[in-house]
């Protein structure tokens, strides 16, 4: 390694110790006890994307999730649609969501219908944090219960631990009804 390297190490250490500093410094008012103590154990590039998360979580502006669209996403009610039209729709907006970085998970066990009334009535109306970080995504389990996860998502090592802890009768384990291909699945 010769000098010039050395040196650009060096500049690029104190450029990460002013960053990490202002970091700190602009968290201070909302500091509590969610800054994770392991902070500490991280590489200072880790350690300043982590405090950026939290910087840009705090500043974020919680807002219903159609609010998030330019215009506001609007969907008509699903009992005004034929299932062909809502099966439609529901691509387009489940495209849109992910665009606005919300996926959908645990979908499989819903009919079209039933995906499409999740979103339109507890998805879009939801005020959440809009957090623009790269990577980083809003994640909606579409599941009522533990019961859906146990019946069809969770697998069999995953069911019998959970049994053994809650010392229950599991539900049947079930294969959804519909596969889907969601973005960001």
């Amino acid at each position: 390694m010769d000098r010039s390297d050395i040196r650009q190490r060096r500049v690029e250490e104190v450029d990460l110790m002013l960053t990490n500093a202002r970091l700190r410094d602009e968290l201070e008012p909302y500091r509590d006890e969610s800054i994770d103590p392991s902070v500490s154990r991280m590489s200072l590039q880790d350690e300043n994307e982590y405090l950026a998360s939290m910087l840009a979580w705090e500043k974020a502006p919680a807002l219903p999730i159609a609010s998030w669209f330019s215009p506001v996403l609007e969907l008509p009610s699903p009992d005004l649609l034929d299932d062909e039209e809502l099966s439609s729709l529901l691509l387009v907006t489940v495209e849109k969501l992910y665009s606005a970085r919300v996926i959908l998970r645990y979908t499989d066990h819903l009919s079209d219908r039933d995906l499409y009334k999740i979103i339109y009535r507890d998805i879009l109306p939801c005020c959440e944090k809009k957090v623009e970080l790269p990577g980083k995504f809003l994640e909606w389990r579409c599941m009522e219960d533990t019961d859906v996860w146990l019946r069809f998502y969770a697998d069999a090592i995953e069911r019998r631990r959970f049994q053994e802890e809650f010392e229950v009768e599991l539900p049947p384990s079930e294969t959804p009804m519909h596969k889907r291909q969601l973005p960001g699945n």
